[in-house]
């Protein structure tokens, strides 16, 4: 070897272990950035004919487990979803409440009960009468305050898949333009990984409302799939669409097309959790939220609704109220009409003909609604009549329960412990999903950057940097030696 390929050969060593010493730099500060991937300088030896003449550098490469991330992505999307589900169904047994907490719907009926058998005990005492209207009040204003949060519920999910699909947008035109400027410092020799960072970082962001799967594409380019098989990012992103709806009534449903579903390119896409396009993720959990989850929730309190109104506008309950005319509880203040149930629970109210404040009479609690005058006082079959009508087993009508006689305190216990049962399901699998996605990402920062690792590397670094300087000064020791002669 002559002299100038020593040195050729140590200038090209020195070169690759500045490189190198870089790149650890670089991995060294960014050990605890989000979704930085460790960078390793690729080599390969330089030959001229068949003399080597070196080592050249061939590019930096990030160091990541693709499936690793794969699987992560996917468990996090499934612990998206069910957490949005699982707070939903927390919400809405809170709301709910126990028999044993004041104030919870069990509460309000028993009251009411109670108050109605007292004052069928001393009929006389307009003291009891009016403990009745403020309990059948409480009643009625406990079911529309919880009917109110439902349907804020079901508002708040229709907001949040519009911002969702915003988000979808932008990242997909994102990671659609990364792509693009990532071939295009590969085709001039640039290192583009510090872009490859952020592309996977903008995909991290998709996978938050969706479960997504990237797959290779040629120059370092990526395709974005859903679980479901739907194709998000193919060299150009897909566009999806929504519409939000300003104002959600109990009424309106996706099937009868007074709420938005969710497009791609302008088609239809099914957001149903089974069957669905969309996989398992926080989009399609506030999709079922929305359509199913919360129409559910809506449908047994308006047959809960429905079955007191029932029992209250019996004739063996009220024999004097008018053909037609409203019972104790109404429709806000008109006759409940079966073909119009939905949100009933938002609208019942109790009848103007018993409450004092409104120009009715206690009395006809005890007479019934249809009395022209007060009577003896000590007249209580109305309400004697009215207690049992409170407590008799009956088929309810309407509700997504499981078919079966009830009282209307029996109702609405079943109504709550279906409301934990699912919530408990709920969560359970919540946790698992929790459990699962932080198992799969201690692992992927297992395999990240090793602190103590690259210090070691860069000891190496520096011995083969001491090295090849050594190459230089013994090359120009013999070159002052030949000129010395």
């Amino acid at each position: 070897m002559s002299i100038s390929s020593a040195l050729s050969s140590a200038f090209s060593g020195l070169s690759a272990a500045s490189r190198m010493a870089e790149v650890t730099a670089s991995n060294v500060s960014n050990a605890l950035t989000e979704g930085y991937a460790r960078r390793e300088l690729q080599l390969s030896s330089r030959s001229l004919g068949k003399t080597g003449v070196g080592v050249a550098v061939t590019g930096v490469t990030r160091q990541i487990d693709s499936l690793l991330l794969q699987d992560l992505r996917l468990a996090s999307a499934s612990q998206g979803g069910r957490a949005t589900t699982s707070d939903f169904l927390v919400r809405m047994e809170t709301a709910l409440g126990t028999a044993d907490q004041a104030g919870s719907l069990s509460a309000r009926i028993a009251t009411f009960e109670r108050t109605v058998i007292e004052a069928a005990a001393r009929p006389e005492a307009d003291a009891r009468l009016a403990t009745v209207v403020d309990a059948a009040r409480s009643l009625t204003q406990g079911l529309g305050e919880i009917s109110t949060l439902i349907q804020t519920e079901r508002q708040a999910a229709d907001t949040k898949i519009a911002g969702d699909v915003k988000l979808l947008n932008d990242a997909l035109t994102g990671v659609a333009e990364l792509n693009t400027r990532i071939r295009a410092f590969a085709s001039t020799g640039r290192d583009a990984t510090a872009l490859m960072d952020q592309r996977q970082q903008m995909v991290d962001s998709i996978a938050a409302i969706l479960p997504v799967r990237e797959i290779a594409r040629e120059h370092d380019q990526i395709a974005l799939y859903t679980a479901g098989g739907t194709s998000l990012l193919e060299g150009r992103p897909v566009q999806f669409g929504f519409t939000p709806t300003g104002l959600i009534t109990p009424d309106m449903s996706l099937a009868a097309g007074s709420l938005s579903g969710l497009t791609v390119n302008g088609q239809p896409l099914s957001t149903a959790p089974a069957g669905g396009r969309l996989g398992e993720g926080r989009l399609s959990a506030l999709f079922e939220l929305r359509d199913a989850l919360v129409p559910e929730a809506q449908a047994n309190l308006d047959a809960l609704a429905r079955d007191l109104i029932e029992r209250v506008t019996d004739t063996a309950v009220d024999p004097t109220r008018a053909p037609g005319a409203p019972g104790l509880f109404t429709d806000q203040g008109m006759a409940f009409d079966p073909l119009d149930e939905a949100g009933l629970a938002g609208r019942i109210q109790l009848n103007s003909l018993v409450v004092p404040e409104s120009g009715g009479a206690l009395w006809r609690l005890r007479e019934g609604l249809g009395a022209a005058v007060a009577g003896p006082g000590g007249f209580s079959e109305r309400l004697t009549a009215l207690a049992g009508s409170l407590s008799a087993v009956r088929l309810q009508a309407s509700g997504g329960l499981s078919p079966g006689a009830r009282s209307l305190s029996g109702f609405a216990s079943e109504i709550a412990s279906a409301q934990s049962v699912r919530r408990l399901g709920a969560e359970a699998g919540t946790a698992f999903a929790a459990a699962r996605s932080d198992a799969l990402r201690a692992e992927l920062l297992r395999a990240g950057v090793d602190t103590d690792e690259e210090m070691q590397n860069l000891l190496l670094i520096e011995q083969a940097y001491a090295a090849n300087a050594k190459v230089f000064q013994t090359a120009d020791d013999m070159i002052q030696i030949l000129l010395g002669m």
